[in-house]
């Protein structure tokens, strides 16, 4: 794991910091190609540079954001924001459930839309997978 990301859930309360190191190992663990670094301040898993997954302290819970999440067809996920971003919210270890995230961390391996290249085409979004 990437040392600014242990650092990063360090610095959680305990609750919070068991729901990080769950979801870290999960998305080391299920999507290895992917690199990882702190970005805006928040542990986030890159493939080909393409943003893919992350998480972050919201007030009360921990947020997982998958940057494609929407095209997953999940119920379980939430649409975050105007472009295909969807979210998990959770306020205690129990609530992650790891088959659940397995499922969504190979759909967001095989659908991802360039995130990369979004200010190069001016906000609009093209399909990878």
């Amino acid at each position: 794991m990437h040392p600014d990301i242990l650092t990063y859930n360090e610095q959680q309360t305990p609750s919070d910091r068991q729901i990080c190191e769950m979801l870290a190992s999960e998305i080391d663990t299920q999507v290895p190609e992917a690199t990882s670094k702190i970005w805006h301040a928040h542990p986030v898993w890159f493939i080909n540079e393409n943003p893919v997954v992350g998480y972050s302290k919201l007030k009360g819970c921990i947020r997982l954001l998958f940057w494609s999440g929407q095209s997953f067809e999940e119920t379980s996920l939430k649409a975050e924001g105007k472009f295909k971003a969807a979210e998990a919210r959770y306020m205690s270890p129990e609530e992650v459930k790891k088959p659940e995230l397995a499922r969504w961390l190979q759909k967001a391996k095989e659908i991802q839309w360039d995130y990369k290249n979004i200010v190069k085409r001016r906000g609009r979004l093209e399909r990878l997978k």
